[in-house]
C-alpha cells in the first residue's frame, strides 16, 4: 500500500519528515490522524525503522484505540511493537518495571477519585483540620494542580509560607504522600510525576527508553500540562525526533491544567524545529470555515493559520434571535422534526451544542414533547443527575411518605451520621411489621438494636415533618428553596468551590426555573402535578439505543466530532463567554479560551449552522436580560442568513463589534455600539517576584505563585489565591505585589 497516495502536499510533507523536532499545526478538520499514522508507516516501510522505536501518545484510551486499528492496518507485520497508549498508560508500563527505584513495589495500587477523597478524608481528621471549612475536594484540586505543575510536598509547604490555608493543604499533601508510599499506592497525578522524578534520578533508565523510542509523535499537543510536557522532553533528548500535532486553536482545557504555551513556544524550546501547517479542511462547508476564521482571527495568543476547503460554499450560517429560551428550544426542535418528517435529514445528522449541562433541561423537554429521540453526552440525563434527584427525592417525600427509596435516599443528605447498619434494622422492622420505611423511622425508639441512633432518625423524622407542614403553605418553588436552604444543599456546594461544583449548582439554579415555570404555566400548579411532570419527561430508558437520535451536548465534549448539522444555542453574553471568564481573568486569556471553544463549536459543522440566542432567559429562577454574544459580532456579514420567515435574524457587521456588558434592561438591541479597544500590557523587564512568594491582586487577594513562564509578549504567572484557587495571567494585567 502507498502511504503517500491521496495526501495533499502539507500532509506529505509532515509524513516524510525523517529527523528532528517537527510542528504540525493542524486545523479542524484536516487529517491529522491520518498523518500521524502514515508517517507510521512511511518510517518504517522508506526508512527502515524499526516498529520497536516508535512511541505514539495521544490523551484518551478511544483515540489510541482509533489510532492502534489504523496503525495496524497499514503496517500489519510488526505493527504490535509500536507502543500506542495513552500518556497514563506510558507512565504505568515504565513505573511497573522500575518504580522500585523509589522506593515503591511493583505491584503498586492505583488510587482512584474515591481512594484518594477517603484517604484524604482520614488524614484530615489525624491532622485534626475541619472539612466543613477545608473541603477534601479542594485539597485534592490543590494537590492534582501541584502535581501537574511538578510542585512536591516540600516545594509546596515552602511557597505556602505563613498562610494559614494553603499551610495547611501542604501538611495534608505530605501527609498524603507518605501514607500512599506506605499503602505502596500511587494516584493518577503520580504516574506522570513519579515518571519524571525516574527519569530524573536514573540517568540509566531514561538512556534506555531515549534509545527504544527514538522516534516519538504527540497527538493533542495542545492539551499537555507541565508534567506530560516535561516527560516529553526527557524522552525525546537532544536528538529530538519529536513529532506533536495540535491546533493552539482548539485549547479549550486549561481548568485541567493545559498550558497553551506548550505549542505556543515549541519553537523556541526547539529552535530547529520544522513547522508545517495544514490548513486544508476536510470536514465542512466554505462558509462554515470562513465563520470560524473570522471569529478565531480576534485571539491575539495564537499562531496564524487559515483553514479552507474545496468543498461548496454550502448554505449560509443561520443567526438566529429569540425573545425567550423557549421559544429558542422549540425552534431547534421544530427545525429537526421538519427536516426528518420531509425525510432532509435523520436524527443523527443532528447536534445541539451548549456552554453548560444545565442549558439541556429545556431542550431536552422539547424533543421528548415532540416524540424526537435524543442522545445526551457528557452527562446524564437532566432529572437523573445526583443533585436533581436528591432535591425531587425530597419532594416526592414530603408529597409521599410511602416511596420508600425516596426517604432512603435522603436519610443522609446532608449527612447526618445514620449508618448503613441503623437502616437496615429500620427497613426490617418496616417489613416485619408491614410498615413503610417513614412510619418505622417515626417509631425509631422501638426498634430494636436501634439504641442511640434512634435519636438522629427521630431528628430526621421531625425535620421532615416541619417541611410537610411549610409545604401546605408554599408555592412548588418556595417549597424547593425551603428544602434547598433548609439542607444547606447549595451552601455546601459553594464552599466546596470546585468546577464540579459549580456545575451542580447551575443544575439545581435551572430546577428552580423549571418550577417558576410550571407555576406560571400549569393548570393544576401543585406538588403531586409537578413530580408527575418533571417524571414523564426523565423517563427515556424505554429508547432503543440503535434508533438514530439527535445529539445534546456541551461544546467541551463536543472536540473531536462532527456532525452534518448543528446547533449552536444560548449564544449571549455571560452565558458564551461566560460570566466568570470576563470577571476573574485581567489578561484576557479566559476569554480568548471561550473564543477559542467557540471556534471548536463552529468547525463540528459538516454542512450546516444554526447560532441561537434568547433576550430572556431563566437563571436561578429569575428572567434575566442578555445581550447576543461578541462572537456573533465577530461573524463575517456575508456568510450570514440574513433573514427567515418567523424568526427575527441577526446581522453581524463586517468589522465584528463586540456588544456590551452592564445593565440588560436598558440596552437597546438596535442601536450600534462601539468596544473601546483593549490596550496591550508592556512587558516587564524583570519582574518584582518569584516562584513561592506571596503576592496581592485587586480582586483576588492573598495567593502563592506557583510559575513564571516566559510567553514572550509577557510573563504568564499562576497564582494559588487563597479564596479563589489557581489562576493564571499575564504579569503585565494582573499588577501583583510582593507581600
Amino acid at each position: 500500500m502507498n502511504v503517500l497516495e491521496g495526501l495533499n502536499p502539507q500532509q506529505m510533507e509532515a509524513v516524510k519528515h525523517y529527523e528532528g523536532p517537527l510542528l504540525i499545526l493542524a486545523g479542524a478538520g484536516s487529517g491529522k490522524t491520518r498523518v500521524l499514522t502514515n508517517r507510521i508507516a512511511w518510517l518504517i516501510d522508506e526508512k527502515d525503522v524499526s516498529p520497536w522505536n516508535i512511541l505514539a501518545i495521544t490523551f484518551t484510551n478511544k483515540a489510541a484505540g482509533e489510532m492502534r486499528e489504523r496503525v495496524n492496518n497499514l503496517v500489519g507485520f510488526g505493527a504490535e511493537s509500536i507502543w500506542v497508549a495513552t500518556f497514563h498508560s506510558t507512565c504505568g508500563r515504565i513505573l511497573r518495571r522500575y518504580i522500585d527505584r523509589l522506593g515503591y513495589d511493583s505491584h503498586f495500587s492505583i488510587y482512584d477519585t474515591d481512594d484518594q477523597k477517603s484517604l484524604v478524608k482520614e488524614l484530615c481528621k489525624s491532622l485534626e483540620i475541619n472539612t466543613q471549612m477545608l473541603k477534601e475536594k479542594r485539597i485534592m484540586a490543590a494537590i492534582s494542580s501541584a502535581k501537574n505543575e511538578l510542585i512536591g510536598p516540600a516545594e509546596y509547604a515552602a511557597a505556602a509560607g505563613s498562610d494559614f490555608i494553603t499551610s495547611k493543604i501542604a501538611a495534608v499533601y505530605s501527609a498524603y504522600q507518605k501514607e500512599l508510599k506506605k499503602r505502596n499506592a500511587i494516584d493518577f497525578d503520580d504516574m506522570l510525576m513519579l515518571t519524571v522524578e525516574l527519569f530524573e534520578k536514573n540517568e540509566d533508565v531514561l538512556d534506555q527508553y531515549r534509545d527504544r523510542f527514538r522516534f516519538i509523535m504527540v497527538d493533542e499537543y495542545q492539551d499537555t500540562n507541565t508534567a506530560q510536557f516535561r516527560l516529553i522532553s526527557q524522552l525525546a533528548g537532544p536528538e529530538g525526533n519529536l513529532c506533536v500535532v495540535g491546533d493552539d486553536d482548539q485549547s479549550i482545557y486549561s481548568f485541567r491544567g493545559a498550558n497553551i504555551s506548550n505549542i505556543l513556544n515549541f519553537e523556541k524550546i526547539w529552535p530547529q524545529a520544522k513547522v508545517i501547517r495544514l490548513e486544508q479542511n476536510y470536514r465542512s462547508t466554505t462558509n462554515i470555515l470562513e465563520a470560524a476564521n473570522h471569529v478565531i482571527a480576534n485571539n491575539r495568543s495564537r499562531k496564524k493559520k487559515t483553514l479552507w476547503t474545496e468543498n461548496e460554499n454550502g448554505p449560509l450560517i443561520h443567526v438566529k434571535e429569540f425573545d425567550t429560551a423557549f421559544n429558542e428550544a422549540d425552534f431547534a426542535a421544530s427545525q429537526i422534526a421538519s427536516l426528518v418528517s420531509r425525510r432532509e435529514a435523520s436524527y443523527s445528522d443532528f447536534a445541539i451544542l451548549y456552554r453548560t449541562n444545565a442549558q439541556s433541561r429545556l431542550l431536552e423537554e422539547k424533543l421528548l414533547m415532540r416524540g424526537i429521540p435524543y442522545r445526551l453526552i457528557g452527562g446524564v440525563n437532566f432529572y437523573a443527575r445526583r443533585e436533581i434527584k436528591d432535591l425531587l427525592s425530597y419532594m416526592r417525600v414530603i408529597d409521599n411518605t410511602s416511596d420508600d427509596l425516596a426517604i432512603r435516599r435522603v436519610i443522609n443528605v446532608p449527612k447526618r451520621g445514620i449508618g448503613a447498619a441503623s437502616i437496615n434494622k429500620v427497613a426490617g422492622y418496616a417489613a416485619a411489621n408491614g410498615l413503610s420505611f417513614y412510619e418505622a423511622l417515626t417509631r425509631g425508639v422501638q426498634i430494636p438494636g436501634l439504641g442511640r441512633a434512634a435519636v438522629k432518625t427521630d431528628a430526621f423524622v421531625t425535620f421532615l415533618q416541619a417541611l410537610r407542614g411549610k409545604a401546605q403553605l408554599l408555592t412548588v418553588r418556595k417549597l424547593l428553596e425551603e428544602i434547598i436552604e433548609q439542607t444547606g444543599y447549595i451552601k455546601e456546594l459553594r464552599e466546596e468551590g470546585t468546577d464540579e461544583a459549580k456545575e451542580r449548582i447551575g443544575n439545581i439554579e435551572e430546577l428552580i426555573s423549571k418550577a417558576a415555570v410550571f407555576e406560571e404555566t400549569a393548570a393544576d400548579p401543585s406538588l403531586s402535578a409537578f413530580l408527575e411532570e418533571v417524571s414523564l419527561v426523565a423517563d427515556i430508558d424505554e429508547m432503543d439505543e440503535q434508533e438514530s437520535r439527535v445529539v445534546l451536548m456541551t461544546l467541551h465534549s463536543a472536540k473531536g466530532l462532527e456532525f452534518p448539522r448543528v446547533f449552536m444555542t444560548g449564544m449571549e453574553e455571560d452565558i458564551f463567554p461566560s460570566s466568570m471568564s470576563m470577571m476573574e481573568d485581567d489578561s484576557g486569556s479566559a476569554v480568548e479560551e471561550e473564543r477559542r471553544l467557540c471556534y471548536v463549536g463552529i468547525t463540528r459543522a459538516m454542512r450546516e449552522l444554526t447560532m441561537t440566542w434568547a433576550h430572556t432567559r431563566m437563571l436561578r429562577g429569575e428572567t434575566r436580560y442578555h445581550e447576543r454574544s461578541r462572537f456573533l459580532g465577530e461573524l463575517p456579514a456575508d456568510r450570514v442568513d440574513a433573514g427567515g420567515p418567523k424568526e427575527k435574524t441577526v446581522r453581524p457587521s463586517s468589522s465584528g463589534p463586540a456588544l456590551p456588558s452592564g445593565n440588560r434592561s436598558t440596552f437597546r438591541f438596535d442601536k450600534p455600539f462601539k468596544r473601546e479597544p483593549v490596550k496591550a500590557a508592556v512587558k516587564a523587564d524583570r519582574l518584582d517576584y518569584a516562584q513561592g512568594d506571596t503576592v496581592s491582586h485587586i480582586k483576588f487577594g492573598t495567593g502563592t505563585v506557583l510559575s513564571i513562564v516566559d510567553g514572550g509578549k509577557d510573563y504568564e504567572v499562576t497564582v494559588d489565591f487563597e479564596k479563589y484557587g489557581v489562576k493564571k495571567m499575564f504579569a503585565g494585567f494582573a499588577k501583583l505585589k510582593k507581600l
